[in-house]
């Protein structure tokens, strides 16, 4: 007689995904970096304290001699 070993077809071990997971860290990764430019950078560059001081007179006062 003649011995049959019937084996299963490999699922259901978690390597069955197609991908998604990596799809998902694609986005996860993505939407990280849109958070950095949208609220990283703008923290970053109000916190180098850039004080430039404009001091702009309220009247100007010019005096026009005709000879």
């Amino acid at each position: 007689m003649a011995t049959i070993i019937n084996n299963p077809p490999a699922s259901g071990d978690g390597n069955s995904s197609g991908g998604v997971g990596m799809i998902i860290g694609v986005v996860a990764v993505i939407a990280i970096i849109a958070l950095f430019f949208l609220y990283g950078l703008p923290a970053l560059r109000k916190s180098q304290n850039n004080d430039t001081n404009i001091n702009v007179p309220d009247k100007i006062q010019i005096d026009v001699n005709n000879q």
